[in-house]
């Protein structure tokens, strides 16, 4: 039996990849340390502070999970790209990493960003493009990542670290650009946005999911950007919002400034996840953006 300890397991990315996995025959255990989320009778819920290294030694002793899917990190919006708890998750991470190998754990897949590469290049290529992170995120990010390679070559254990780009969809935090536009709409209040004229690449969440699975089940390591490959403006994704909503007229864009140091290009190289590893998307934006619409509508009026 494939035993995977899922960390981050209540949070965005984690909560869509839970079916997936029991769907593929893994014994599922989910780490959480607010409490279980419902709808899932066959996950082994651990309650458990990742922050904490006793708590995380003791997890992993009990458990002795195969496999390892790490999410788990500080993501407060308007906060994460700053925090000193970028750290403190560093220092976590490498105690969770280095205790389920000593434990006889095998294969690793964890959550690496877009936020590791050199923004000014725009497009963003595993093998080509700079690593140079400008945010102190970016820079925890990327020397958890260089330390857990060399560690993992050293162990021998076989690592995956799948680079993030701009994820949306159910379970989002609903500070964060297409959930506060779907929000607002929908109470019938204005949209107050940057000018949207940044372009980024996005990804319905349960694609990044399903990617995330596929990065675990296949024979592969290092990094690997997990995206669309689809680039598209922020003023583009707000005005579909809007058309969906027959909302446009409550848009106001231009009444937030953009960060001063906000890149104009983020795009994603997934030349290797789509080719190499036959990976493809199930949602394009347009039917991405209904179904985080009409999920949107059912939690407001209490029925998610």
């Amino acid at each position: 039996m494939k035993k995977i300890l899922v960390t981050g397991a209540t949070g965005f990315i984690g909560r869509h990849c839970l079916p997936l996995l029991l769907n593929k025959g893994y014994e599922v255990y989910a780490v959480t340390s607010r409490g279980p989320i419902g709808g899932f009778p066959d996950i082994h819920w651990q309650h458990c502070d990742l922050l904490d290294p006793g708590n995380v030694s003791a997890l992993l002793e009990k458990v002795k999970p195969t496999h390892l899917l790490h999410f788990a990190w500080f993501t407060a919006p308007g906060e994460y790209w700053t925090s000193l708890e970028n750290l403190r998750w560093v220092q976590s991470s490498l105690v969770l990493l280095s205790s389920f190998v000593k434990l006889g754990g095998h294969r690793v897949v964890m959550a690496g960003t877009c936020a590791e590469y050199d923004w000014q290049y725009g497009y963003c290529s595993e093998n080509v493009t700079p690593i140079k992170p400008s945010t102190f995120y970016g820079i925890c990010k990327h020397s958890f990542h260089m330390m857990a390679e060399a560690f993992s070559k050293q162990t021998d254990v076989s690592l995956v670290w799948g680079r993030l780009f701009y994820l949306y969809g159910p379970w989002e935090h609903p500070e964060r650009l297409v959930p506060s536009v779907i929000r607002s709409l929908l109470r019938g209040e204005p949209a107050r946005c940057s000018e949207g004229n940044q372009i980024r690449d996005f990804l319905y969440v349960q694609d990044a999911a399903h990617a995330f699975i596929t990065l675990l089940e296949k024979e592969i390591t290092g990094a690997v950007n997990v995206a669309s490959g689809v680039p598209v403006s922020l003023r583009d994704i707000i005005s579909k919002i809007g058309e969906k909503l027959d909302g446009k007229h409550l848009i106001r864009l231009g009444e937030k400034s953009a960060s001063a140091n906000e890149p104009p290009l983020v795009v994603a190289d997934v030349r290797l996840l789509k080719n190499q590893l036959g990976w493809s998307p199930k949602f394009d934006l347009d039917e991405g953006l209904n179904q985080t619409i009409h999920w949107w509508q059912k939690h407001l009026s209490g029925k998610e």
